[in-house]
């Protein structure tokens, strides 16, 4: 985790080399930024940390809405 509301989850790119998926929140909303021009691939586990990231986002942005 690179910042309080940023997650990234690594992943590979279609020709196998180490990529990560960026999560974060932007002016209330869940942003996922891929890597440049690529597709991700995914293993299991790291689909996992991707639906962790997200619902940490998502109450990342529930606690900010809340606080406004």
């Amino acid at each position: 985790m690179a910042a309080q509301n940023e997650w990234a989850v690594s992943c590979r790119d279609l020709a196998g080399r180490r990529r990560d998926l960026t999560v974060f929140i932007s002016s209330g909303r869940v942003v996922l930024v891929a890597p440049p021009g690529e597709a991700a691939v995914l293993e299991p586990l790291d689909v996992g940390r991707l639906r962790a990231a997200l619902r940490d986002a998502v109450v990342a942005v529930g606690n900010q809405a809340s606080r406004e």
